[in-house]
């Protein structure tokens, strides 16, 4: 549909969206100690009872990337690897001062993760033996950056999708696993890309970055601070994966999703799912856990050691996450006054589909239905923070009005956000 226009002139009707509201605390903060000085209370704290403005995802957009890898190609060039390995290092092997390295197979890695392929932004350098890492050269700073690139694409895709345009946006947030660099943020970058007026910013909570991210998004709108807001998740996981790792050399993928987040009594979208609970918890894990960052070079000894890439404690992750984001989604439902039998769908996290047959039994006390939690990970592996939304965002058109789902994240931090929706 074409793009309706969110006018800021505050003339215009009440129909369309006013301007955003600019708040300061000290013009609030005397309205409520004077009105607790009437009571003869301490200042409140909090309202209970306000009506809040009601929030939509009126969009949501994703780039794929144009390479795929499949298992097959994934284990032919790791098993390579890892016979050189072997063979280089006998003698060191036969005297047990070094471990052999075991080879990979397809039917490894599909029990393992029900994964069967994965997009990525480069594959030459990743299936190359001597190399396995992504051949992608350096940009100048005058150019477009690779990750603004597939966030500006998911953007357009968005856009489209709620009829809007970059004018209607006020504030652009990235929110990932992965930045590729430390600033500029990326979310100015792809703000002045669109021509976006307003404001951006970048967020790290890992997996959990993209509810987290709409969680922000909901809190910007209602405060009035935007009319609109752009959630951008650009993931390029295949560059802190260890393509060396048998346990983890096939889990990654690239890929970027968009999310636009908008009033309701505003959005001209047929694509609208009211926000009616979100939840967010952290718990701090070692389990998950890369140590790449800018103070590494202060101890050239640890520099391209393995714990500068991705690494988890598997099992441990599958024991101690999948109860906490299954109480997770109990918990968010069960606020926002929805009971378990009344939801349509369950978008989850795309990491493992151990994880999520297990997470979906433990919420419906029953095996779910293909349809009930539709999986994404079989063709774009585990893609980080985009992996729920890419479930979102493919699977959602066939619910009808009124219909209900959870979105919900989980991963390193551990951190676990929960968004539950409903059809418009």
């Amino acid at each position: 549909m074409p793009p309706v226009a969110l006018p800021r002139d505050k003339n215009q009707s009440s129909a369309t969206l006013p301007p955003p509201r600019r708040t300061k605390l000290s013009t609030v903060e005397p309205v409520c100690v004077k009105f607790a000085s009437l009571i003869g209370s301490a200042p409140i704290a909090k309202f209970e009872s306000l009506t809040m403005k009601q929030v939509v995802i009126s969009g949501t957009g994703l780039y794929t990337p144009p390479f795929s890898i499949s298992n097959e190609e994934l284990v032919i060039c790791f098993n390579a690897y890892a016979e050189k390995f072997n063979a280089d290092n006998a003698d060191a092997i036969a005297a047990g001062t070094v471990t052999a390295l075991e080879l990979s197979s397809v039917a490894f890695i599909e029990k393992a993760s029900g994964i069967k392929s994965r997009f990525v932004m480069e594959k030459e350098g990743i299936l190359d033996p001597a190399r396995m890492v992504s051949r992608i050269a350096e940009r100048g700073d005058d150019e477009l950056s690779l990750q603004a690139e597939m966030a500006v694409a998911a953007a357009k895709d968005a856009l489209a999708r709620a009829g809007r345009a970059p004018a209607d946006i006020d504030m652009v947030l990235v929110a990932c696993s992965n930045m590729q660099r430390a600033y500029p943020a990326m979310a100015v970058e792809v703000q002045d890309a669109l021509g976006i007026d307003g404001y951006g910013f970048d967020m790290n909570v890992a997996c959990s970055s993209a509810t987290f991210g709409i969680q922000q998004a909901v809190a910007a709108v209602q405060s009035g601070q935007a009319r609109a807001v752009l959630v951008l998740n650009p993931e390029i996981t295949s560059g802190h994966l260890n393509w060396r790792d048998r346990d983890s050399h096939f889990i990654f993928g690239d890929a970027c999703t968009a999310i636009i987040v908008e009033a309701k009594d505003t959005a001209v979208s047929p694509h609208q799912f009211e926000i009616i609970g979100t939840e967010l918890k952290t718990r701090f894990s070692n389990a998950i856990r890369n140590n790449f960052g800018f103070l590494n070079r202060f101890d050239e000894s640890g520099v391209g050691k393995a714990d500068k890439l991705f690494r988890q404690q598997g099992r441990k992750v599958f024991k101690e996450v999948c109860p906490m984001a299954a109480e997770m989604i109990k918990a968010t439902l069960a606020k926002a006054g929805v009971e378990v039998a009344q939801v349509s769908r369950y978008w989850l996290h795309q990491a493992n589909l151990n994880m999520n047959l297990l997470i979906a039994r433990l919420i419906l006390g029953r095996d779910a239905q293909a349809n009930e939690a539709p999986v994404i990970l079989d063709t774009y592996a585990n893609t980080s923070s985009a992996g729920s939304i890419i479930a979102f965002h493919t699977y959602q058109d066939d619910m009808a009005a009124g219909a209900t789902g959870v979105i919900c994240s989980f991963g390193a931090g551990y951190s676990i956000g929960c968004v539950v929706v409903r059809k418009v």
